[in-house]
């Protein structure tokens, strides 16, 4: 029994009280399918996503296999799910079809745990089992990264990258160098060309051990390194209701997991190892393709392009979460345009496909479930509005020889918004309708705002050349953006109506 006397949940209690009930709707055969995937990462993610896939196709029959999950660093939460015997609920909630959707399930895709550091030798015996073909990781976008100090003799290494170098090198040596004993290898962390990247490592890695030149060519030719793109909100352990969904559940659950409703899963790699792993079979969105590239820029220019454009103008709007902007008459009409009528048409790919991808995006932005604050989301917003943003704005003049006012108005917003003159610890002071919050970026930035704004409020400079100075700042855009027909004069006008007008009356003159 647990602390508020209830049973814990693990394999025990699942297989005696909820098999064959709604929560735990599968046979018991798939508690016992073999060991197929290394895992490098325990942490929410990864289980509302991976692992619920793989448990989604043991379900149907399709993959029958479990994942054995590795816990990278020294701290995590390997002793918890090892304790359940690897299993958890999984609640996925929110708006889908226009319908507001709450499902729970018992995930069973995990047979055990190990802690690296502790079990290192059991670690590395997983490369022996020529039952596991696949290694999934998430390491935070800074886990794949290249450490000079790892050592093979290391244990473990301190890096992801070491760690895998070992356990594919004994492998190597174990099965001789056999070339179907290679491992597919899929990192989901959240950087650019993620396969390509970690194997590069792996390769540099090999070469500072001195390993024979067998190893890395059976790394070329037998391995396979997958880059992903991954989409997903994962809200993890939810601290503020667990007490009511135990209640619910009738059991106490320590791994419990939280996340939304929408999944997308790309996979650059070749037609025939979507065989091994037939996500589409049990009805996931996972797209195996040639070129991830445009749905990144996909991505990017659509979901996050609207959040970090919607940022400033939201909050000056006196609006704090995301669902409310979306639901407010004004401002969700503001999104709605940006969307569709500013950066869908920079974006060559079939527009059906595009604005089904936007709707489904806004469906998400509006889940009761998620409270996404925009003070949060606003963090380096500059830098953010160059990736996300600028390229929609830039390529909408080329194209059309024409300014996007959303997007020159969510630039002007975004000035206003950093519009302060003082920092306090780090951070850039500024208010809304009298209230102070305050702005968190790179001190560079920061600093630059403050000292902008300074000379304006000392009326050195005018609203015009305080635009102007944006535009031309190289530091943030990489070039001049007064150069851009017709930029200057539409973010000026957008600057003076904002200060003079207010957010909420600027963006009703700009919707109409």
């Amino acid at each position: 029994m647990s602390e508020n006397n209830l049973p814990m949940l693990d394999r025990n209690y699942l297989e005696s009280e909820l098999l064959g009930t709604e929560i735990a709707d599968f046979p018991a055969e798939i508690l016992d399918y073999p060991e197929k995937v290394v895992q490098i990462g325990e942490g929410n993610f990864l289980r509302a996503f991976v692992d619920w896939m793989f448990h989604t196709m043991n379900k149907k029959g399709i993959f029958k296999g479990r994942t054995v999950v590795v816990q990278p660093i020294r701290e995590g939460r390997i002793s918890n799910l090892n304790q359940q015997d690897g299993l958890y609920t999984l609640y996925l909630r929110g708006i889908e079809n226009g319908e507001e959707v709450n499902k729970k399930e018992i995930m069973t895709a995990i047979s055990r745990g190990i802690e690296s550091y502790n079990q290192w030798e059991e670690y590395l015996k997983l490369a022996e089992n020529p039952d596991i073909e696949f290694v999934v990781s998430n390491t935070t976008e800074a886990g794949i990264a290249y450490n000079e100090d790892d050592k093979l003799t290391d244990n473990p290494p301190e890096s992801y990258p070491g760690k895998l170098t070992a356990y594919l090198y004994r492998r190597y040596q174990t099965f001789n160098g056999a070339e179907d004993k290679g491992m597919v290898i899929i990192p989901v962390e959240l950087i650019d060309r993620n396969g390509d990247n970690l194997k590069k490592i792996v390769l540099q890695l090999a070469e500072d051990w001195e390993l024979e030149a067998g190893f890395s060519n059976w790394i070329k030719e037998s391995n396979h390194f997958l880059n992903t793109l991954v989409d997903r909100i994962v809200t993890g352990y939810p601290f503020n209701e667990i007490e009511e969904l135990e209640t619910e559940l009738g059991y106490h659950d320590q791994n419990l997991d939280t996340g939304e409703i929408f999944h997308l899963w790309v996979i650059e790699g070749d037609e025939s190892l979507k065989e091994k792993l037939p996500f589409h079979k049990a009805g996931l969105n996972v797209k195996w393709v040639d070129d991830l590239t445009p749905y990144r820029t996909t991505k990017v220019r659509i979901l996050n392009g609207a959040h970090t454009s919607t940022v400033p103008v939201s909050y000056l709007a006196g609006i704090d979460l995301v669902r409310d902007a979306v639901n407010d008459e004004l401002v969700g009409e503001f999104i709605n345009q940006a969307v569709f009528k500013d950066i869908i048409p920079t974006l060559d790919a079939d527009e059906e496909e595009l604005e089904d991808f936007a709707s489904k995006i806004f469906e998400r932005f509006k889940n009761p479930y998620i409270d996404h604050k925009w003070l949060d989301i606003s963090l380096n917003s500059t830098s953010k509005f160059k990736t996300r943003v600028l390229p929609s704005l830039v390529q909408h003049i080329e194209e059309y020889d024409k300014v996007p006012e959303r997007l020159s108005f969510a630039l002007a917003s975004l000035i206003h918004f950093y519009h302060g003159t003082e920092l306090e610890e780090g951070k850039l002071v500024a208010y809304r309708d009298g209230e102070k919050y305050l702005i968190r970026d790179d001190r560079e930035a920061l600093e630059y705002f403050a000292d902008l704004w300074s000379k304006f409020e000392a009326e050195d400079i005018t609203l015009s050349e305080l635009g102007e100075d944006v535009l031309a700042n190289n530091d943030f855009w990489d070039r001049d953006l007064n150069e851009l027909p017709g930029l200057t004069d539409s973010l000026v006008h957008n600057l003076k109506l904002i200060k003079n007008e207010g957010m909420r009356a600027s963006i009703e003159k700009l919707i109409k």
